[in-house]
């Protein structure tokens, strides 16, 4: 494939799914303890109501509400204490008109009773009655047989990030062994004679490695598994021997640097040699992104992605391809976007889809959007920014204060 017959981020889109669709978004079980952050493979029914009894949700007396209609705070109504319901236990008897029970937050409600009176609101009268000061409506205070979720409803579709609140809520309808999509194992190579770590003193000409770090932390909160980085100089031979050793232990191997057209840029030929059908993309039609490559090895079920070697080129594909790639697999939503007025003029190179990190100002009534300017070498470029938004290839650029949709990193 030649250089620069660049796809679109469409066209790219649809080979990259094909490609990956079918077998990178595996399921498993793993227990309720361990499913937090991780996406629901199959929509979450419960069997049974939650709560599957009627319980209160305050201190005080079980109550007929119409026993209390009369009730204020100069005329009380007297009742009969019957008795107490114990935390976590069934109440044993039924009231009846005139007739209340003690019953404690959370408290199980006796058959007959269809409100709860607040402790607040009770005065003990007597050796087993009690005086009341207002009146409490049907159902007031009350925790209804399946008001929570009924047997057979969704509780949480498929696709969801399983967040705290839905932990509880599994536990609460007694899910404990929950579906979920086997996290992509990802290995992380970045290419360059001038990269050394980021622990260790560079001298003239070297620098630290940069898109090692930033790409294994975006694709963790993606969703990844982080299975092996290197960084490899730029040397065909020493490349292949690292890919190769990458695609045994994962689904995606992406290398960072060498993808555009230097004499030491050697991860298209270098992914030509170990993959089949091997690379089908080598050029997109974005900024920052150009000589991004995709690829993928049928044998063993590897995706190939070829990133550029500038930071804020690398992870935002990172992002706009295999975070694409993530949530069209499993359904999960997208980043949430936040509607803004540009701050200025941008400009756009037409025929290519424009991606510009900006950072969003709160104007007190609406959001204000200002583009950060930088060089994609410069990861600052990134910490400043709060999330981006794009500029399809049509566009000349925008004016001040037109609207744009800001995509939340």
């Amino acid at each position: 494939m030649e250089f620069l017959k660049v796809d679109s981020i469409d066209t790219a889109r649809e080979k990259l799914f094909a490609s990956a669709n079918g077998w990178m978004a595996a399921q498993e079980i793993v227990p309720l303890a361990e499913a937090l952050e991780r996406i629901l493979a199959e929509d979450i029914v419960v069997c049974e109501h939650v709560p599957t009894f009627r319980r209160s949700t305050v201190d005080g007396y079980a109550v007929c509400a119409a026993d209390t209609a009369a009730a204020g705070e100069g005329i009380p109504v007297f009742l009969t204490v019957k008795g107490q319901v114990e935390m976590g236990q069934p109440a044993a008897f039924v009231l009846t008109s005139g007739i209340c029970a003690e019953v404690a937050t959370g408290g199980m409600l006796p058959d007959g009773a269809d409100a709860v009176m607040m402790v607040e609101y009770a005065e003990p009268f007597g050796a087993d009655g009690i005086a009341l000061y207002t009146s409490v409506s049907h159902g007031e205070h009350v925790v209804q047989i399946g008001e929570d979720v009924k047997a057979g409803e969704l509780l949480l579709p498929r696709g969801k990030c399983i967040q705290a609140q839905d932990i509880g809520a599994m536990a609460a309808a007694g899910i404990v062994r929950v579906p979920v999509y086997r996290r992509p194992r990802l290995s992380v190579l970045s290419t360059g004679d001038e990269l050394i770590a980021p622990e260790q003193s560079p001298t003239l000409g070297q620098i630290r490695d940069v898109n090692t770090n930033a790409l294994t932390a975006l694709a963790q909160k993606i969703g990844f598994e982080i299975v092996h980085t290197a960084l490899v100089a730029d040397d065909a031979e020493r490349l292949e021997q690292a890919i190769r050793a990458a695609m045994e232990k994962g689904d995606i191997v992406a290398v960072s640097g060498g993808s555009s057209r230097g004499k030491k840029d050697v991860t298209r030929i270098v992914f030509d040699r170990v993959a089949s059908p091997g690379v089908y993309t080598h050029g997109l039609a974005v900024r920052p992104g150009k000589p991004t490559i995709l690829g993928h090895d049928a044998q063993s079920e590897t995706l190939l992605i070829g990133l550029p070697g500038h930071p804020v080129a690398a992870m935002m594909m990172f992002e706009l391809l295999l975070g694409w790639l993530w949530r069209s697999l499993t359904g999960s939503s997208p980043h949430p976007a936040i509607p803004a007025q540009l701050a200025c003029n941008v400009a756009a190179a037409p025929g290519k889809l424009n991606c510009w990190p900006a950072k969003l100002m709160w104007t007190g009534d609406s959001y204000l959007a200002e583009p950060i300017f930088g060089k994609s070498g410069l990861i600052t470029v990134l910490t400043k920014a709060d999330g981006y938004f794009t500029l399809n290839r049509e566009s000349e650029g925008l004016t001040a204060g037109q609207r744009v949709l800001i995509h939340l990193f």
